[in-house]
């Protein structure tokens, strides 16, 4: 019989393989294809996310990957923006294409591409950003001009949902600032995307990253569908498990498993860090239904906050000519030690930011 696998035994298991136990010594490149990318709407997220991974991180090591085209933000799980390496971008591009053209036909743009010759709109569109870095708003009159009946923000999202494109810095590097300009992944890389549309390796990487986890899990988190077929052929592969609610989980046999009352400290998380929103059933980081606070931004100013290995606060930065003050709003009264650690951890992501202050944790509701 399989054994069982507790909420913080998956809540330490999951922890461990996303270096949240304890920060970690690597680099910057190591952390983010470890966890297949990081979720990047926000530009600057990705800087917290590492700092909080990583032993002595630097934004600037980030920043200069980004400068020298190894490491990217491009659309990738979820049809939605993912920072990762070049040859992750090359790499996972050909298998979540069916994730991104099942979104663009869900989108309201859809319907108005009736009687388009999408190839050829595709390929207009590919060649007016491989001749420069270009925003929507840029591209926009440029297609409207050969299709001047047609709705141009449908012609725009057509090409840069199903296109695989990279924004382009400044946008996303620590200290700059930029517009989403797009180009084409071959223009920027000098390489073009993969061929193999294949699963099988990016849902063994989702395990090594996330698990131990259930088909709905590997699906939540990547948008693919029709899992089960994948997992059953990789389970000679693979060491099963149970949830307290009887569903099997997969996992890597060598994969992290630690003692459920394996101490971790406070973490700060930045908005959308895919730890808490990478599996069907986020019971094992999130207590209850609550929903996760999605943050409209640049990033590093506001996040979440994990005490004790689960959501249970969110966080924001806000600041003055010369000083800054973090504060925490935690969902439940915190106990005096995690306090104490919460607000020595807030002066640590003050000093990362660059901004000296005030930690100021709230009683909670």
């Amino acid at each position: 019989m399989a054994e069982v696998l507790g909420v913080r035994a998956l809540n330490r298991a999951t922890l461990a393989r996303q270096w949240l136990l304890g920060r970690e010594k690597r680099s910057a490149v190591e952390v983010i294809e470890r966890l297949v990318g990081m979720q990047a709407q926000a530009p600057n997220a990705a800087y917290v996310g590492l700092w909080t991974r990583v032993v002595g991180f630097r934004a600037e090591e980030l920043a200069e990957l980004m400068v020298r085209r190894e490491v990217v933000r491009t659309t990738l799980m979820r049809a939605t923006i993912h920072l990762v390496t070049a040859r992750d971008c090359l790499a996972l591009r050909p298998v979540i294409q069916p994730v991104v053209e099942r979104s663009f036909a869900g989108s309201p743009f859809a319907k108005h591409m009736a009687g388009v010759d999408v190839d050829d709109l595709l390929a207009v569109g590919r060649k007016l950003l491989a001749e420069k870095p270009r925003t929507r708003a840029e591209l926009g009159p440029l297609l409207g001009e050969r299709w001047p009946d047609r709705d141009v923000d449908s012609l725009v999202y057509a090409v840069t949902y199903r296109t695989p494109l990279v924004q382009v810095p400044p946008r996303g590097v620590w200290g700059s600032s930029g517009p989403a300009a797009w180009t084409p992944v071959e223009s920027w890389l000098g390489a073009a995307v993969g061929t193999d549309p294949t699963p099988d390796g990016t849902v063994l990487r989702y395990l090594a990253a996330f698990g131990p986890a259930t088909v709905p899990d590997v699906q939540a988190w990547s948008g693919l569908t029709r899992l089960k077929e994948v997992l059953e052929r990789l389970r000679p592969k693979l060491r099963t498990f149970r949830d307290e609610h009887g569903r099997e989980l997969f996992d890597l046999p060598g994969a992290p498993r630690p003692d459920p009352e394996t101490p971790a400290l406070p973490r700060f998380l930045p908005e959308y860090d895919n730890v808490l929103l990478s599996h069907a059933d986020r019971t094992r980081v999130i207590t209850g239904k609550r929903p996760v606070v999605l943050f409209p931004g640049n990033g590093a100013a506001m996040g979440n906050l994990l005490v004790d290995g689960f959501y249970r606060a969110t966080w924001k930065i806000t600041r003055t000519a010369n000083t800054a003050t973090l504060t925490v709003d935690p969902f439940a009264p915190l106990s005096t030690t995690d306090i104490e650690d919460v607000t020595a951890e807030g002066q640590h992501l003050l000093a990362f930011v660059g901004t000296p202050g005030d930690v100021v944790v709230n009683s909670g509701q």
